[in-house]
């Protein structure tokens, strides 16, 4: 896998748009990007990590989550990524965003066929929106979409649990080679985890040890199991008494059935004594009157609702008293003197123009009459009227409804109703009679006994009906109470059979634990034979010494993990008895050994190459570690310092590309290819800090 091509749009540094090609390749694997200080190359390492991982950088390493949480969170921290001098030079229509692009080649991913990946991210100011494409020969690829971007990038191109080991520091790496507390031993066993992808294992462990505990603590008190006792029998006890309720209501259920077989049969006897008509027909008869009854109700009902108005009409005169004083008050209230006199005034003078033509002593008699007219009528109208009733204006209309109510429809509704009356009276009366003859007749003697017996039997029947009735309110009680028991039991019982079920998952877990270990172990020690072999033919390539590092021992110990330099004699080497240049090596040999380890084909990213190295280490490094540790090498060198013209020539061979940051101003970066051999016949009469 191969990077063809870098995108940097308004990213910290680097203004506007800036292009990085490292197209076409060839078997040629190194390239540099050289800057001073300050110019951006570290900025590119950031950039290329948020283009991958977005907010998850801060997993990536210590640093970003640092930054993060500096700058006062994700949003506040994307917010210091974008150019001060775009920012400054931009209007205010204009969009503020930034973004990198990346396009990768030669990748292998299962079941995708691709010659090109392009991933892009983005940030837009104004609506603190972040967003990630990734084309796939140019196009959207529902496989991403459906696996999810974030997710397609960590599990298909670069896990960013071991990111770190491809876009690094020189200088910092070297904290691999100082490990020596137990933390550090423990981040350096982390380390091994993520590059042998257990730490997925890791993880799991961590969460059983944590359930665990947590199952643990679950117990049941003696007190709890008593409890438990006493509701179950409490719940055993309602439950027979609700079973015995609904047995009596079986009981009276028949008991009424029974009882009505007779009511039944005794009607018959009483119809063959002296009624012709059957049994429906009675019931049919008493349905009706039934009916006539309410319908009398409701008929009485609405006659003492008219009646209730009957001392209105009565009073006659003095109800139309009321009503012309009610409408004086209102017209009082509601019209305007002032404003009826002016609406007169207009009328008389448009007549008055209209009888121009009268004669002289007609028309100033007319006149006058109009005018004594209108001033008799507004005389009256200045004696104000008594308030007597104040009527609201609610009121008023309500008023009025009713008198026209009375005045109108109010005697033919109370004919109507009483005619009603007399209908259903005479009706019910009838029916009643013929219910009376059908049953019995007052000079049958079997009759009047089987009369009494009927009697007596609806009587059981109406007491059997209260019993049924009484029945079911206790029912309900009890069911009532049942369930409240059983809602206690099942509570308390449900307790103790989680903590039946925890202790079963207890045992389940310590076994899974037990083999997630076992699992955990058996690949770091199967692994750690290969990390030996790759660590101890590294640093024999990289050292000058000759026999300085005799072997190399990896001890791992639960989450603790130690790597063990020995010399010719079997003795240990003290790792911070290693100069820095020597230390520096352990921990390049290390990383590239690890990087093997990952099986993960990814362009290598290094900052402040070969700093600490003298001739001889740098001249190793540059002939056996970068050629090989991928198919593609981008250095970060401040030149002369980092990699002098020496240096550089010896890279010659693997050479592909070489690129240089140039700085505009304080704002603005801007890279383009450069050809370094001019560049160190400047540099030999500069300066580096």
């Amino acid at each position: 896998m191969r990077i063809s091509k870098i995108i940097i749009n308004n990213f910290r540094i680097y203004q506007g748009k800036n292009t990085i090609s490292f197209s076409p390749f060839s078997d040629k694997n190194i390239n540099i990007i050289s800057g001073k200080n300050g110019f951006g190359k570290t900025t590119l390492l950031t950039g290329l990590l948020w283009t991958f991982y977005g907010k998850l950088i801060g997993q990536v390493e210590d640093k970003y989550r640092l930054d993060i949480r500096n700058a006062g969170g994700y949003d506040a921290f994307l917010k210091s990524l974008y150019n001060r001098g775009a920012f400054a030079n931009s209007s205010a229509e204009s969009k503020h965003s930034f973004s990198i692009e990346v396009e990768l080649q030669d990748l292998k991913i299962p079941a995708l066929t691709c010659n090109t990946i392009k991933i892009k991210r983005s940030y837009n100011i104004d609506d603190n929106q972040e967003k990630l494409d990734i084309l796939i020969d140019g196009i959207e690829n529902e496989l991403t979409k459906e696996v999810g971007y974030d997710l397609f990038i960590n599990d298909f191109i670069l896990p960013r649990e071991i990111a770190k080991f491809f876009f690094f520091d020189a200088e910092k790496i070297v904290s691999l080679a100082e490990a020596r507390t137990k933390e550090e031993l423990r981040s350096l066993s982390k380390a091994y985890s993520e590059v042998l992808g257990i730490k997925k294992y890791e993880e799991l462990k961590k969460n059983l040890e944590s359930l665990i505990t947590k199952l643990g603590r679950q117990d049941i008190s003696d007190k709890e199991r008593i409890q438990l006792e006493e509701l179950i029998k409490k719940e055993k006890a309602s439950a027979s008494l609700l079973e015995y309720n609904i047995e009596r209501q079986k009981e009276t259920k028949e008991e009424l059935a029974n009882l009505k077989v007779k009511g039944n049969a005794l009607q018959e006897k009483l119809i063959r004594e002296g009624n012709s008509i059957t049994v429906e027909e009675l019931a049919a008869l008493k349905k009706e009157r039934n009916q006539l009854k309410k319908e009398s109700a409701i008929i009485k009902s609405e006659l003492n609702q008219v009646l209730e108005l009957a001392p209105l009409v009565i009073a006659g005169d003095q109800l139309k008293k009321l009503k012309d004083q009610i409408e004086k008050e209102h017209t009082e209230e509601h019209v305007s003197s002032e404003l009826l006199k002016k609406e007169l005034n207009s009328f008389s003078k448009t007549i008055l123009e209209k009888i121009k033509t009268a004669k002289v002593e007609e028309k100033s008699l007319i006149s006058k009459i109009f005018k004594q007219s209108i001033a008799e009528r507004f005389k009256e109208d200045a004696t104000n009227t008594d308030i007597l009733v104040a009527f609201t204006e609610e009121q008023y209309l309500d008023f009025q409804s009713l008198f026209k109510n009375l005045s109108t429809s109010y005697a033919d509704q109370v004919k109507s109703i009483v005619q009603r009356e007399k209908n259903n009276r005479v009706l019910l009366s009838r029916i009643q009679n013929e219910i009376k003859q059908s049953e019995a007749r007052k000079d049958n003697h079997l009759a009047k006994t089987l009369h009494n017996e009927k009697r007596l039997i609806e009587n059981q029947i109406a007491e059997l009906k209260e019993k049924q009735t009484s029945l079911l309110i206790e029912q309900g009680q009890l069911e009532a109470k049942n369930n409240s028991d059983k809602k206690q039991v099942s509570e308390l019982d449900k307790k103790f059979r989680l903590v039946d079920t925890d202790n079963k998952k207890l045992l389940t877990t310590k076994k899974l634990l037990d083999k997630i270990n076992a699992l955990i172990t058996r690949i770091k020690e199967d692994k750690k034979y290969t990390l030996q072999k790759a660590l101890k033919l590294s640093l024999n390539k990289l050292m000058h010494k000759s026999n300085f590092i005799a072997d190399v021992k990896v001890h791992i110990d639960n989450e603790i993990m130690d790597i063990e330099l020995l010399d010719e004699r079997m003795q240990t080497i003290r790792k911070d008895s290693l100069s820095k240049g020597e230390q520096q090596l352990y921990a390049t040999a290390l990383l590239k050994a690890l990087v093997d380890e990952s099986g993960i084909s990814f362009p290598v990213f290094i900052d402040s190459p070969l700093q600490k190295f003298d001739k001889f280490h740098s001249k190793s490094v540059i002939k056996e570690f970068y050629p090989s540790i991928s198919d593609q090498v981008v250095l970060l060198p401040l030149l002369q310092k980092e990699l002098n013209k020496e240096e550089f020539e010896l890279l010659k061979p693997n050479l592909h590309k070489t690129f240089k940051i140039v700085n505009e101003d304080s704002n603005s970066s801007f890279i383009k290819e450069a050809d370094f051999n001019k560049d160190f016949e400047t540099l030999e009469t500069e300066s580096y800090v």
